[in-house]
């Protein structure tokens, strides 16, 4: 029998014990203790206490990140209960999408800290579930069998378990390099449903993890809203755009990668017996400079969608971006039609629903046209957002009349 791994003791000053008394499950760099701050060993499960040793729990440490630990558990657990502790938390969150996810068989089954998983990620397509590991002390062996163990427990014995790899996080990681692999199974394609409609997948290509399953609940809803001549602005593989071609007479989809358009046009031939009209348009271009070009045309739309990638992934870039946001949606307002539907949206962590909504209220002053916020939406339910920790909350999707 192996020894079991020793769990070392780190202490944390008081802003990070009270951080973590409230629910937040981050420990920073700069908030470790001054007798511990060089002795995180990498890759590792530690024990968390206060400064006069009280214990706070467990954590998984990283020897390169600024988020020096991710707090994994109250308890003082040991290393060799982490396999365990990995297979009771993907139950438990299966256990909660069974409960909310409606109409798709394609949604996320673990989303990091939101379900007591930091640094992991699991989705699933169909019969074909992704993972991608984040953090140095998920990257074990053992735990990548824990986690598929626990994915054939839930969902059967015939799935597919790839892991994708992200390349940016395992170097800011420290990571070796890994090429995206099957973990079980051999398919890593598929077809899945979302909402009546018919997606394709490949878990080796596609940015994020695949299809943009956060926008799930989002794309029914804009179709509910939608009318008469409709513009997605980058629309990747067509989630909205195939969902406003249901109740539109014609649609017109815009993105900068051929790639993703090609996809989106092979969804729209899969389901062209579900749209009011065949009249679908996939655009290559850049988003700015089509949208300045039409706006000067004079061009008119009855719904636009603008769903931009996230264009502030640091606090530094955050001006930049709400004049990117800024720009997009003064020109869409300009587009549309009095009485039109927009639906803008923001995956970036950084900027707030207040700072989403002033940069709205911006355009729409800048464009004269006066705009009722019909809802203000998030990300679908199998992406939860935790009270205590904010960062689990990124998407704002605003859903307008325009007079």
């Amino acid at each position: 029998m192996p020894t079991p791994l020793k769990v070392h003791t780190i202490a944390v000053n008081s802003r990070a014990a009270k951080r973590l008394r409230g629910g937040h499950p981050w420990v920073y760099r700069s908030d470790l203790s001054e007798k511990t701050a060089g002795a995180i060993p990498a890759a590792s499960l530690v024990h968390v206490t206060d400064e006069r040793g009280k214990l706070l729990g467990s954590a998984l440490a990283s020897s390169s990140s600024q988020i020096a630990l991710r707090m994994i558990s109250e308890q003082a657990i040991e290393d060799e209960q982490l396999p365990q502790l990995v297979r009771e938390r993907i139950a438990k969150a299966a256990a909660y999408r069974t409960k909310f996810v409606r109409e798709s068989d394609a949604y996320r089954v673990v989303f990091s800290e939101a379900d007591e998983l930091p640094g992991t990620v699991v989705d699933r397509y169909n019969d074909v579930f992704t993972l991608q590991v984040l953090t140095q002390a998920m990257d074990r062996d053992d735990l990548r069998t824990s986690v598929v163990d626990a994915l054939i427990e839930q969902f059967g014995k015939k799935i597919n378990v790839v892991e994708r790899s992200e390349p940016r996080i395992r170097q800011l990681e420290e990571l070796p390099a890994l090429e995206s692999r099957a973990l079980h199974g051999k398919k890593t394609s598929t077809t899945f449903a979302m909402n009546g409609l018919t997606f394709e997948f490949d878990a080796v290509s596609g940015q994020k993890s695949g299809a943009f399953l956060d926008q799930r609940e989002n794309y029914a809803a804009a179709a509910s809203y939608a009318h008469g001549e409709a513009l997605d602005v980058f629309c990747y593989q067509g989630g909205f755009a195939l969902h406003l071609a249901r109740v539109c007479e014609k649609v017109t989809g815009v993105d900068s990668s051929r790639a993703a358009l090609e996809v989106a046009d092979q969804n729209a031939t899969r389901n062209a017996g579900s749209f009011k009209s065949g009249e679908i348009e996939w655009i290559e271009a850049n988003a700015f400079d089509l949208l300045r070009d039409y706006s000067a045309e004079g061009k008119q739309y009855d719904t636009i969608v603008l769903d931009p990638p996230a264009f502030a992934k640091s606090k530094r870039a955050l001006s930049t971006a709400m004049r990117g946001y800024k720009e997009l949606n003064l020109r869409a307002l300009k587009m549309l039609r009095p009485g039109g539907i927009l639906v803008t949206n923001s995956c970036s962590h950084h900027v707030s629903e207040s700072d989403f909504c002033e940069m709205l209220t911006g355009a729409a002053v800048d464009a004269n046209r006066r705009v009722k916020i019909l809802e203000k939406r998030s990300q679908s339910k199998d992406h939860p957002v935790v009270a205590t920790i904010p960062e689990t909350g990124y998407l704002k999707c605003f859903v307008c009349y325009v007079d």
